[in-house]
């Protein structure tokens, strides 16, 4: 198992991405801590798979905006597991889309904290435990072309995620890889509620490989970043998006 013995964190892991990753990366071995926010359900059942294949992990509620949420995720899974190394910072989202003109502060705000200062926050309480492996951040194909209506606060925000994604594998190297997935149109509850159905009809349409992503497809990409078949990459932020945008 390429994950044997090693210990990961996935944020917002009770759907979606998330879910799909911290199965992925317990299948290969990794005892895994599953933080979500709202959706108990997914990540209880995800533990309990995970542990009836014969694997370790534990969910736990936390808003990672919030520094004491971050703090007790991080304790909890070093009193569980010992030494953090692999950390996938997936949690995040676009929360409502609104264009300039509509946009109060506190929505700019509450999008940055949610999609960037979490990850400042989890990184830097992890690094205290984190001595070798590699961080997998989640940002989008909105950080590349300005994402779509009334998403520019998130398209800034996922785009800042990139930028950081590069700065962390210089200052963490070369114990530390520090990597970003970029994802397109991935099938998911995200677009099942900010995007409108005739829009990914559409993008099915325009896409060379003629469908939209699959949260597996996203989750081999994590896993692929998170071992060390990945071992020569740091510092890249790497499209999955059905060549809808080429880099």
């Amino acid at each position: 198992m390429k994950l044997a013995g090693q210990t990961a964190i996935v944020t917002g892991g009770g759907r979606d991405i998330g879910l799909a990753a911290a199965l992925k990366l317990a299948s290969e071995g990794a005892k895994v801590a599953i933080n979500y926010y709202s959706s108990g359900t997914g990540a209880d059942a995800a533990v309990a798979r995970i542990k009836e294949q014969g694997g370790d992990a534990f969910a736990l509620q936390g808003d990672l905006t919030r520094q004491e949420d971050v703090e007790a995720l991080v304790a909890k899974t070093v009193e569980a597991f010992g030494d953090i190394n692999i950390l996938v910072n997936n949690a995040g989202g676009l929360i409502a889309r609104k264009t300039i003109a509509e946009m109060e502060l506190d929505h700019w705000n509450a999008v940055m904290d949610l999609n960037l200062t979490s990850v400042f926050m989890i990184t830097k309480a992890c690094l205290a435990h984190m001595k070798t492996g590699a961080i997998v951040n989640l940002a989008s194909q909105a950080a590349r072309d300005g994402g779509g209506a009334g998403a520019v606060a998130y398209a800034t925000s996922k785009g800042a995620l990139t930028t950081m994604t590069r700065g962390l594998a210089k200052e963490l190297g070369p114990d530390i890889r520090v990597n970003a997935v970029c994802p397109g149109m991935i099938d998911t509850d995200f677009h099942n509620v900010h995007t409108a159905d005739a829009a990914r009809r559409g993008y099915e349409a325009a896409v060379p490989v003629k469908r939209q992503g699959t949260v597996e497809d996203t989750a081999n990409l994590i896993l692929f970043l998170a071992c060390d078949d990945s071992a020569f990459i740091t510092g890249a932020n790497i499209d999955i998006n059905g060549g809808m945008l080429f880099s």
